[in-house]
């Protein structure tokens, strides 16, 4: 797969089935997460993350690379979101398996940060825009040096 400079090129190199379910998923991640995040392409995925100019330590596998917090990506059969706060905060991720029931019928698919979405016609938006609500920047970063840096 080539690797898009852009949000807008990426979405381009997607197939037709996966592109509306991609652009409303970025739509609201946009609306709904709180100011400080920063949409980039990382990894050849949507990602939102903490920009040096707030974070100028970076992510600690990479410090040039920004804080990463949350990943949207179009995988081989599925679309997946990566949320990292998901994998350092267990309260939230019990809130998010509670929730989850309540908008989806079918079992939650879900690694330590991945959440796969196999069916494009079940994924529940209105969850992953409340999901974007839960963490702001300031505790992302507490939680990230909590979890992760030492």
């Amino acid at each position: 797969m080539t690797k898009a400079p852009t949000v807008t090129s990426l979405l381009a190199t997607l197939p037709d089935d996966r592109v509306a379910a991609m652009k409303k998923l970025r739509a609201g991640f946009r609306k709904h997460l709180p100011e400080g995040f920063k949409e980039v392409v990382q990894g050849n995925m949507i990602a939102y993350v903490v920009p040096h100019k707030i974070y100028p330590d970076g992510y600690h596998c990479d410090p040039e690379a920004p804080l990463p917090f949350i990943s949207l990506a179009s995988q081989k059969n599925f679309i997946a979101v990566y949320h990292m706060g998901i994998y350092a905060n267990p309260k939230l991720l019990t809130w998010f398996e509670k929730e989850w029931p309540r908008y989806v019928k079918t079992k939650l698919d879900m690694g330590k940060s991945c959440i796969r979405l196999k069916k494009i016609d079940t994924i529940p938006f209105d969850l992953f825009a409340e999901l974007a609500t839960k963490i702001s920047v300031k505790d992302w970063i507490t939680t990230y040096e909590k979890a992760f840096k030492r």
